[in-house]
């Protein structure tokens, strides 16, 4: 049986090892793809898209309403904070808190 040691540098020579023939077979995928998007006339803006990126890009919308004692803002989109909750549930007006 061998020993932990022995394990050990089998372990990193399989790594060693596995690195190299993951560079080897990268470079033949890597051509592989370059024919595809010249055959295609794909471009790298393409496959951003295609993944999800490089599209739009994410805004900020400008907050809506104000708490007057604590100062947290909202935008009015998805659920109501708690503190304008709480605010509605007691009988203010959302339009109290809108920032003017």
């Amino acid at each position: 049986m061998p020993s932990y040691n022995e394990l050990i540098n089998q372990i990193e020579a399989l790594k060693r090892q596995a690195e190299d023939v993951r560079r080897q077979e990268l470079k033949s995928v890597i051509d592989e793809i370059k024919v595809s998007m010249e055959k295609y006339g794909i471009t790298l803006s393409d496959l951003q898209s295609a993944m999800g990126r490089g599209g739009k890009k994410k805004t900020t919308v400008a907050p809506k309403y104000r708490n007057p004692a604590g100062g947290q803002t909202w935008t009015g989109r998805g659920r109501a904070p708690r503190w304008l909750a709480d605010a509605e549930a007691k009988g203010q007006s959302r339009d109290a808190f809108l920032i003017r």
